[in-house]
């Protein structure tokens, strides 16, 4: 009983931080429940990063509903970017099987945090009117080539997927600070999805409590995190997004190497 009781109790930390990154900042939340739950409860790498993508397919999803009764998601300009990263973060896995396990370890969470910094000294204040114009040919042009930037970097580090989406949306292609938010989120439903079935499909089940547990607690904590920053000027969310994924970064590494 006290070890179930001790499993749930992680779960919920680890699902409360990936919830409100998912929510607040369209961060994927593999990249908070992994390591929480192969550091304090044991479970292999391949499988807790398998229950997060899994947790962040239905945390997103509520996610990018929210955005989207709230207009702050586009659709239709944003399926060339999500194809082009799911094609392309096949072709970066290939690439880091051929490097040492711990080739790129730490690097996604440093990024993390100086990509945080960079929303918190720099907000974004595009507006829907400086995206409208851009032509439709270049903004296919720079979701093709954000996508191929994306995948590779999730491809090979395993990781970031929802950080460098945000990333892309804001300084490449020029989108609002709620909309990119939302565009994100509805992207990494899908590549969650993908990612989470291939996990199980190669390493069988997982923990039944834990995915059961991280998939409800993320959902709930995605869902609140999402309303509030729906309803949050665009000033408001860039501090949020900058400090969640400060907090989150520096908090993964202490987890990894204190």
């Amino acid at each position: 009983m006290r070890e179930i009781l001790i499993t749930i109790l992680v779960c919920f930390l680890a699902s409360a931080g990936a919830g409100i990154g998912t929510g607040f900042a369209g961060m994927s939340a593999a990249a908070v429940i992994g390591p929480m739950l192969i550091t304090f409860l044991g479970i292999p790498a391949y499988e807790a990063v398998g229950i997060g993508l899994i947790s962040d397919v239905l945390a997103s999803a509520v996610s990018a509903y929210t955005y989207r009764k709230s207009g702050n998601l586009d659709i239709k300009n944003s399926l060339p970017l999500m194809i082009s990263v799911l094609t392309v973060t096949v072709i970066g896995s290939l690439v880091a099987s051929l490097l040492p396990e711990q080739a790129m370890s730490g690097t996604m969470q440093i990024a993390m945090i100086i990509i945080g910094l960079r929303f918190l000294l720099k907000p974004v204040n595009t507006t829907r009117e400086q995206l409208e114009a851009s032509t439709p040919k270049n903004r296919l042009i720079k979701a093709i080539v954000g996508g191929v930037f994306i995948g590779f970097i999730c491809g090979f580090v395993g990781a970031g997927g929802g950080m460098m989406l945000l990333l892309v949306l804001t300084a490449f292609l020029g989108y609002p600070m709620h909309m990119a938010v939302g565009t994100s989120v509805f992207i990494m439903a899908f590549t969650a999805l993908t990612g989470g079935i291939s996990h199980f499909a190669i390493g069988g089940l997982p923990n039944l409590l834990c995915l059961v547990s991280c998939v409800l607690f993320t959902l709930i904590w995605a869902r609140i995190a999402s309303k509030i920053a729906n309803k949050s000027n665009a000033k408001v969310l860039n501090r949020v997004v900058g400090t969640v994924m400060i907090v989150t970064g520096a908090v993964i590494l202490a987890v990894h190497y204190l």
